[in-house]
């Protein structure tokens, strides 16, 4: 790989792993034999973290034999994506980072300017990366949902970078959207009304679809969804969604009972898995 311009380094943070690639500005893939995945101890304290993060972006960067010039970052919130500094505290995640400004010791470490550092939200990045992917950059706006262990969502507007919507504590039956919508909601769930304890929708889905609470469970989650659906819709004006997370790929099951009322939405599903974050940090540069 040559010294240019349009190759740029993606990085994906999350509380327990970093995901470094190459990405190619030119078509927004990535160079799939540079990715880099490490393990990361967030708990520990910050001088390892960064040599963690610092090691991973290093290694992929060597690996690719280019010169990187330009880092995109998506990181988990809360964090001040702007300055780069981690407002993130009691999340069980880099609470030894709060309130410290993480571009500082990334620059020193990898020999990036500070200012060629950009971080972004995770689930904008996702979005972000999938509109490019997809080839959705034409549309006027596009919603994203990633569907977890947690509730994320996020907005994007041509010709602007994604943002967090951050709506998973959106008030909805007297808690919030987020405790009907993910993985605990299904372990919960089905725990009531069959008093079997599952690890999650996978299980389930595997060991107990021929039971008559798979299709409780089904006509609940998809009322749930819809709803959020509908709510994210009007809140932003728009029926355009790109819907990703572990939880996405059965969604063909779960709302295979209520075709018609999910089919006012425009929804695609991911395409990229863990790459979407990849790709939408390193798009920031676009």
């Amino acid at each position: 790989m040559s010294d240019k311009s349009e190759f740029i380094l993606g990085v994906d943070i999350g509380g327990t792993h970093i995901s470094a690639a190459i990405v190619n500005k030119l078509d927004w893939k990535i160079i799939s034999e540079n990715v880099v995945r490490n393990h990361v101890f967030s708990q520990e304290n910050a001088k390892s973290i960064f040599l963690t993060w610092a090691n991973t972006i290093n290694s992929c960067a060597a690996a690719a034999g280019s010169k990187v010039k330009h880092i995109g970052i998506a990181m988990p919130g809360p964090f001040d994506y702007e300055n780069g500094v981690s407002m993130m505290t009691g999340q069980s995640k880099y609470d030894e980072l709060y309130k410290v400004n993480v571009k500082t010791p990334l620059s020193t470490l990898t020999g990036i300017p500070e200012q060629n550092i950009h971080f972004i939200n995770d689930a904008a990045a996702f979005l972000q990366g999938e509109v490019f992917a997809q080839h959705l950059h034409t549309k006027e706006r596009v919603l994203g949902i990633t569907l977890g262990t947690g509730l994320g969502s996020a907005v994007w507007n041509k010709g602007e970078k994604s943002f967090d919507a951050d709506l998973w504590n959106t008030p909805y039956q007297g808690l919030i959207f987020e405790e009907f919508l993910v993985t605990r909601w299904f372990i919960r769930r089905f725990k009531e009304l069959t008093n079997i304890e599952v690890t999650g929708l996978k299980q389930i889905i595997n060991e107990h679809q021929e039971e008559p609470a798979f299709s409780t469970i089904c006509d609940e989650y998809s009322t749930h969804l819809i709803a959020f659906l509908d709510f994210f819709s009007k809140k932003y004006n728009c029926n355009d969604f790109v819907i990703g997370g572990n939880i996405a790929k059965a969604l063909p099951l779960l709302l295979n009972q209520k075709k018609k009322e999910i089919e006012v939405f425009h929804i695609k599903t991911a395409i990229l898995g863990e790459e979407a974050a990849i790709i939408g940090a390193a798009a920031q540069f676009s």
